[in-house]
């Protein structure tokens, strides 16, 4: 146990000691190995579960190569604003240095007040000339990072450009793989039309789940399941509003809400039972999971919907996108000079029911409440 504590607190002080540039340079590597992985998962046995690592490792690696460009605007910014800052010092520095270079060599040696004045002189020029070409390195230096920022940032977009369309194109072969997908265990099958009256004579989410519970009663066959608070989140994020906390409108609904990235995977934080898929009331598409006997979660808010009711989903199975279209490489570049995080556009519902009552979904999961 110490040996991983000792690991970890050398991984935290590497990473805190990483540059900007090393950042982008191993996000970049990332989206290569994710396009190696996404060649290879198309030919896998398990294609989903393959694919389903595949487009978490594209969201990783875009998200880092995201950071890694917003630390290097921040630094190019900060590099040019003290470039400017000294751009009177900077002049000056070049006047000294371009007399000095065009004065002839005898009128450097001599000085009008004779041998003691050309001495003084002499020794005034040695003990200036380090300073002025410690200051030349200085300018030197900062000017080569400079450039050599302005070079990974155009390196970036090809890399950036080749990660948005592999994201995408990871996106749609997982969609079609489990569209294919026919080897999961079924608890039960489902009744459209027992669904379609259930949906008809509901108001609110309480009466869906409690008819919803009533109709699809899986009964031994879930498993038990306790609450410690350390599921994985179904989706990267951040809390957006707290539990029965209102919202603009001042609603207040029994769950969160989770801030995350256009077209980010929603996963499965445990192995649990479809219990309901589709459209519902005001809370978008919806997909309704039983991990364990009287506790359902809700996810709601999704673009696309995977998974078939009564299937029985492994953890981490994917059963959905967030909406928004995927940001063009120039709003990625112009959002890096921000200092929010505006690309977390889309929202998640997370709702968990135990008995039919809504408790807080961070008694569940391991959510990130910035």
């Amino acid at each position: 146990m110490r040996t991983l504590v000792l690991i970890l607190m050398l991984w935290g002080g590497i990473a805190a000691a990483q540059s900007p540039a090393e950042a982008a340079q191993q996000a970049a590597d990332r989206l290569t190995a994710a396009r190696a992985q996404l060649d290879a998962a198309g030919s896998g046995s398990d294609r989903v579960t393959a694919l389903s690592e595949t487009v978490g490792a594209y969201e990783d690696g875009l998200i880092a190569l995201r950071d890694g460009l917003r630390r290097l605007a921040i630094q190019q910014d900060t590099m040019q604003t003290q470039l400017d800052s000294r751009s009177v010092e900077v002049g000056r520095l070049l006047g000294v240095l371009a007399s000095i270079g065009d004065a002839p060599a005898p009128l450097l040696l001599l000085h009008p007040n004779g041998a003691l004045g050309t001495a003084r002189a002499g020794m005034i020029v040695a003990d200036v000339t380090p300073a002025l070409q410690s200051q030349v390195d200085e300018l030197r230096l900062q000017l080569e990072e400079l450039g050599l920022i302005q070079s990974l940032q155009e390196t970036a977009l090809d890399t950036l450009g080749d990660g948005l369309e592999g994201a995408q194109a990871a996106r749609a072969a997982l969609s079609a793989a489990i569209s294919d997908r026919t080897d999961l265990p079924r608890r039960f099958s489902d009744d459209p039309i027992q669904t379609a009256l259930l949906l008809a004579s509901t108001d609110t989410l309480d009466d869906f789940a409690d008819g919803l519970a009533q109709f699809f009663d899986t009964g031994d066959a879930a498993p038990t399941l306790e609450p410690t608070g350390n599921l994985p989140s179904p989706v990267r994020g951040t809390v957006l509003r707290g539990f029965n906390l209102p919202d603009a409108a001042g609603i207040s609904r029994p769950g969160v809400i989770i801030a995350g990235r256009p077209r980010a995977l929603v996963t499965t934080p445990v192995a649990a039972t479809v219990l309901f898929r589709g459209p519902l009331l005001d809370y978008g598409n919806v997909i309704i999971i039983e991990p364990a006997q009287d506790v359902m979660m809700v996810l709601g808010g999704l673009a696309e919907v995977y998974g078939e009711t009564g299937q029985v989903l492994p953890a981490g199975a994917p059963v959905g996108l967030l909406g928004g279209d995927a940001p063009a490489i120039d709003d990625i570049l112009t959002e890096t000079k921000r200092s929010s995080d505006p690309a977390a556009s889309e929202t998640l519902y997370l709702e968990v029911r135990e008995g039919q009552s809504p408790v807080d979904p961070a008694t569940w999961f391991a959510l990130d409440q910035r």
